[in-house]
Protein backbone atom coordinates (compact mmCIF):
# COMPACT_ATOMS: atom_id res chain seq x y z
CA UNK A 1 0.00 0.00 0.00
CA UNK A 2 2.68 2.45 0.87
CA UNK A 3 5.73 2.98 -2.04
CA UNK A 4 8.24 5.59 -0.28
CA UNK A 5 6.17 8.80 1.22
CA UNK A 6 3.08 8.05 -0.99
CA UNK A 7 0.58 6.45 -0.26
CA UNK A 8 -2.12 4.48 -2.88
CA UNK A 9 -5.69 4.15 -0.76
CA UNK A 10 -8.70 2.84 -2.21
CA UNK A 11 -10.34 5.46 -3.48
CA UNK A 12 -9.38 8.81 -5.08
CA UNK A 13 -10.82 10.70 -2.54
CA UNK A 14 -8.74 8.90 0.45
CA UNK A 15 -5.25 9.85 -1.82
CA UNK A 16 -6.71 13.10 -1.96
CA UNK A 17 -7.53 13.53 1.71
CA UNK A 18 -4.12 11.88 2.27
CA UNK A 19 -2.34 14.10 0.07
CA UNK A 20 -3.89 17.01 1.98
CA UNK A 21 -3.00 16.12 5.05
CA UNK A 22 0.57 15.61 4.28
CA UNK A 23 1.21 19.07 2.94
CA UNK A 24 3.58 20.84 4.87
CA UNK A 25 3.16 24.75 4.58
CA UNK A 26 4.27 27.89 6.52
CA UNK A 27 2.40 28.43 9.46
CA UNK A 28 -0.39 30.22 9.32
CA UNK A 29 -1.46 29.58 5.69
CA UNK A 30 -4.43 27.36 4.71
CA UNK A 31 -4.57 24.25 2.21
CA UNK A 32 -7.52 23.82 0.12
CA UNK A 33 -7.65 21.48 -3.07
CA UNK A 34 -9.72 23.71 -5.40
CA UNK A 35 -10.77 22.67 -8.65
CA UNK A 36 -7.99 19.69 -8.45
CA UNK A 37 -4.89 22.17 -7.12
CA UNK A 38 -3.42 22.01 -4.07
CA UNK A 39 -4.06 25.78 -3.11
CA UNK A 40 -1.74 27.54 -0.07
CA UNK A 41 -2.90 30.58 0.72
CA UNK A 42 -0.94 33.38 2.72
CA UNK A 43 -1.96 34.18 6.10
CA UNK A 44 -4.53 36.59 6.12
CA UNK A 45 -4.43 40.26 6.61
CA UNK A 46 -5.90 41.68 10.28
CA UNK A 47 -8.90 43.38 8.52
CA UNK A 48 -10.19 39.68 7.58
CA UNK A 49 -9.91 38.41 10.74
CA UNK A 50 -11.90 41.66 12.32
CA UNK A 51 -14.84 40.59 9.88
CA UNK A 52 -14.55 36.84 10.51
CA UNK A 53 -14.61 37.63 14.34
CA UNK A 54 -17.49 40.29 13.60
CA UNK A 55 -20.07 37.94 11.89
CA UNK A 56 -19.03 35.05 14.55
CA UNK A 57 -19.81 37.09 17.31
CA UNK A 58 -23.32 38.20 16.38
CA UNK A 59 -24.17 34.62 15.53
CA UNK A 60 -23.43 33.21 19.20
CA UNK A 61 -26.26 35.74 19.74
CA UNK A 62 -28.42 33.47 17.94
CA UNK A 63 -27.78 30.16 16.34
CA UNK A 64 -29.77 27.44 17.84
CA UNK A 65 -28.54 24.80 20.66
CA UNK A 66 -26.23 21.88 19.00
CA UNK A 67 -24.59 24.15 16.53
CA UNK A 68 -21.27 25.79 16.70
CA UNK A 69 -19.80 28.70 14.72
CA UNK A 70 -16.00 27.76 13.41
CA UNK A 71 -13.40 30.25 11.59
CA UNK A 72 -11.26 28.34 9.25
CA UNK A 73 -12.36 25.16 10.01
CA UNK A 74 -11.41 22.21 7.20
CA UNK A 75 -14.52 21.02 5.21
CA UNK A 76 -14.77 18.23 2.88
CA UNK A 77 -16.93 18.41 -0.31
CA UNK A 78 -15.89 14.15 -1.71
CA UNK A 79 -18.08 14.80 -4.86
CA UNK A 80 -16.22 17.30 -6.50
CA UNK A 81 -12.97 15.64 -4.82
CA UNK A 82 -12.30 19.68 -3.15
CA UNK A 83 -11.24 20.23 0.40
CA UNK A 84 -12.64 24.05 2.03
CA UNK A 85 -11.05 25.77 4.91
CA UNK A 86 -13.70 28.95 4.88
CA UNK A 87 -13.41 31.52 7.06
CA UNK A 88 -16.01 30.80 8.74
CA UNK A 89 -18.87 28.19 8.91
CA UNK A 90 -21.63 27.31 11.55
CA UNK A 91 -21.70 23.15 11.57
CA UNK A 92 -23.42 20.82 13.98
CA UNK A 93 -21.28 20.38 17.40
CA UNK A 94 -21.54 16.85 17.08
CA UNK A 95 -19.89 16.89 13.52
CA UNK A 96 -16.75 17.69 15.39
CA UNK A 97 -17.33 15.06 17.63
CA UNK A 98 -17.87 12.27 14.96
CA UNK A 99 -15.61 10.88 11.95
CA UNK A 100 -12.50 12.32 10.78
CA UNK A 101 -10.46 14.30 12.78
CA UNK A 102 -9.15 16.93 10.35
CA UNK A 103 -12.09 17.15 8.26
CA UNK A 104 -16.61 17.53 8.72
CA UNK A 105 -18.77 17.25 5.90
CA UNK A 106 -19.32 20.71 4.32
CA UNK A 107 -22.99 19.30 3.31
CA UNK A 108 -23.62 19.53 6.97
CA UNK A 109 -23.45 23.21 7.25
CA UNK A 110 -26.29 25.90 7.57
CA UNK A 111 -23.88 29.16 6.86
CA UNK A 112 -21.06 29.43 5.08
CA UNK A 113 -18.88 32.57 4.78
CA UNK A 114 -15.65 33.85 2.70
CA UNK A 115 -13.99 37.08 3.26
CA UNK A 116 -12.26 37.38 0.21
CA UNK A 117 -8.87 38.96 -0.74
CA UNK A 118 -6.49 39.45 -3.80
CA UNK A 119 -5.26 35.89 -3.62
CA UNK A 120 -8.80 33.95 -3.10
CA UNK A 121 -11.38 36.22 -4.95
CA UNK A 122 -11.51 33.92 -7.83
CA UNK A 123 -12.42 30.92 -5.76
CA UNK A 124 -14.67 32.78 -3.35
CA UNK A 125 -16.81 34.21 -6.05
CA UNK A 126 -16.65 31.27 -8.37
CA UNK A 127 -15.22 27.18 -7.35
CA UNK A 128 -15.89 27.44 -3.93
CA UNK A 129 -19.54 28.91 -5.06
CA UNK A 130 -20.16 26.11 -7.01
CA UNK A 131 -18.94 23.74 -4.24
CA UNK A 132 -21.01 24.91 -1.89
CA UNK A 133 -24.06 24.83 -3.63
CA UNK A 134 -23.67 21.53 -5.20
CA UNK A 135 -22.86 20.41 -1.80
CA UNK A 136 -26.71 21.98 -0.73
CA UNK A 137 -24.95 24.42 2.05
CA UNK A 138 -28.32 26.36 2.21
CA UNK A 139 -26.67 29.85 3.08
CA UNK A 140 -23.47 31.25 1.42
CA UNK A 141 -22.57 34.80 2.88
CA UNK A 142 -19.85 35.99 0.83
CA UNK A 143 -18.02 39.64 2.36
CA UNK A 144 -16.14 41.15 -0.52
CA UNK A 145 -13.89 43.70 0.36
CA UNK A 146 -11.98 43.79 -3.15
CA UNK A 147 -15.32 43.71 -5.57
CA UNK A 148 -14.22 45.53 -8.66
CA UNK A 149 -17.27 47.86 -8.23
CA UNK A 150 -15.88 48.42 -4.40
CA UNK A 151 -16.91 46.47 -1.03
CA UNK A 152 -19.82 44.30 -1.17
CA UNK A 153 -21.38 41.55 1.03
CA UNK A 154 -23.79 38.74 -0.68
CA UNK A 155 -26.10 36.54 0.39
CA UNK A 156 -26.69 33.15 -1.67
CA UNK A 157 -29.31 30.78 -1.06
CA UNK A 158 -31.77 28.23 -2.57
CA UNK A 159 -28.79 26.26 -3.53
CA UNK A 160 -29.58 23.99 -7.17
CA UNK A 161 -27.02 21.98 -8.81
CA UNK A 162 -23.67 23.94 -8.29
CA UNK A 163 -25.50 27.25 -8.34
CA UNK A 164 -27.12 29.79 -6.19
CA UNK A 165 -29.83 32.52 -6.16
CA UNK A 166 -28.81 35.73 -4.71
CA UNK A 167 -31.08 36.53 -1.61
CA UNK A 168 -29.39 39.62 -1.06
CA UNK A 169 -26.41 42.27 -2.18
CA UNK A 170 -25.36 45.51 -0.57
CA UNK A 171 -22.67 47.28 -0.38
CA UNK A 172 -20.23 47.54 2.79
CA UNK A 173 -21.39 50.04 5.38
CA UNK A 174 -25.43 48.63 4.85
CA UNK A 175 -27.08 46.07 6.84
CA UNK A 176 -27.51 42.37 5.93
CA UNK A 177 -29.82 40.33 6.85
CA UNK A 178 -29.50 36.31 7.25
CA UNK A 179 -33.10 34.97 6.97
CA UNK A 180 -33.61 31.92 9.26
CA UNK A 181 -32.59 30.04 11.24
CA UNK A 182 -30.34 32.84 12.29
CA UNK A 183 -32.78 35.79 11.58
CA UNK A 184 -29.97 37.93 12.25
CA UNK A 185 -29.17 42.04 10.68
CA UNK A 186 -25.25 42.33 10.45
CA UNK A 187 -24.63 45.81 10.96
CA UNK A 188 -21.27 45.99 7.83
CA UNK A 189 -20.09 49.64 9.02
CA UNK A 190 -17.55 48.59 10.82
CA UNK A 191 -16.26 46.07 8.60
CA UNK A 192 -12.59 47.21 7.62
CA UNK A 193 -11.47 47.58 4.11
CA UNK A 194 -7.77 46.54 3.10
Amino acid sequence: MIDGDYIQADSEWDELVWVWKQTDVPKGCKVEVIEGLITVTPYTACAHHVIAECVQRRLYDVIPPGLGVYQRLATAVPPRLEIYVPDLVVVPQEELRNGDDHLVSVSAAGLVMEVTSNATAHNDRKAKAAGYAEAGVPLYLLVDPVAPDGPAITLYGEPRGDAYRVLRATAFGDRIELPEPFRLSIDSSKFPVG
